[in-house]
Formats: C-alpha cells, sequence, structure tokens
C-alpha cells in the first residue's frame, strides 16, 4: 500500500513519530510516538490547510511516499464505533485514548481512521515502535508547493 505524508523539508526523512509525541494530535496523547499517513495528496494537502492560519501560505514543505508492505497488520476504526466527539475541534481526548492504546498493544503496525476533514477519506497512523516498521519504506521525496488560493484570505 502507498500513503503519503506532508511535512516540513528539515524532518522529510525522520518516520520516528517524534513530532506527534512532543504535541499529541488527535489520535495520540503528548508522550505518545505516531506517524500520520494518508491515501492521498490531496488528503494531506487539507489536512496541513485546516491547521493553517489564512493568509499564511506553508512553505519549504515535501511530500514523502511511503510503501507499506502488502502484508501489513492493520487496524481499521469504523465511524460507527468512534464516540460522538470524534471529529470535534479542538480534537477531543476520546480519540488520542484510542491511538494511545493502538500503540501500547503493538498488535498493529497500521491504524486506518476516517478523516476528520474529509468524509469517506482515510488516514493510515503507523506504530514507530511496531516490530515490523522496518519494512516500511520511502519511496520517494519531492518538494510539495501548496497552491496559494488554499490559504487566502
Amino acid at each position: 500500500m502507498i500513503v503519503f505524508r506532508l511535512s516540513k523539508s528539515k524532518y522529510a526523512t525522520d518516520l520516528s513519530g517524534r513530532g506527534t509525541e512532543t504535541s499529541g494530535g488527535r489520535w495520540n496523547s503528548k508522550g505518545v510516538a505516531m506517524l500520520y499517513t494518508s491515501e492521498s495528496r490531496a488528503l494531506c494537502t487539507t489536512e496541513i490547510a485546516v491547521h493553517a492560519a489564512l493568509g499564511n501560505l506553508p512553505n519549504d514543505y515535501s511530500i514523502i511516499i511511503i510503501k507499506i508492505p502488502d502484508k501489513a497488520s492493520i487496524k481499521e476504526l469504523a465511524v460507527s464505533k468512534l464516540p460522538p466527539d470524534w471529529q470535534s475541534f479542538p480534537h477531543s481526548h476520546s480519540t488520542q485514548k484510542l491511538g494511545d492504546q493502538f500503540s501500547a498493544d503493538h498488535e498493529f503496525l497500521v491504524l486506518k481512521v476516517p478523516s476528520a476533514v474529509v468524509d469517506g477519506d482515510h488516514n493510515f497512523l503507523l506504530n514507530p515502535n511496531h516490530k515490523d516498521f522496518g519494512k516500511v519504506s520511502v519511496i520517494n521525496i519531492e518538494p510539495f508547493t501548496f497552491d496559494e488560493r488554499l490559504f487566502a484570505k
């Protein structure tokens, strides 16, 4: 499976999940490493755009194209099984608990979650502490430029 990740260029080769470990995210608490990826470049773009201030065009980004082994263990969280506040902004602790448990269990390499931003699309969270994480590979890293119309006031 091919997934995509957008990051500041200086962190493009870092797949450790340290960024979200430091700050936390929708699907992980501070202190829990998680690598966020998306099923498409477009979803990556949207996920970044919702966190950027209008009028501030993100610059110096790269798109990382990542291969997850075809036989990777994947746990999927269906929307129907999620807490009612899973899409809330700011994100709730209920989704963090789900991701933290996924990470702590070490049973699955990948957690497939619905995007809180684009209905019907999915993000793929990778546990960098899973025994099979070393089988995940970077196919390519390319410079990425955001369309300024997405951030115009």
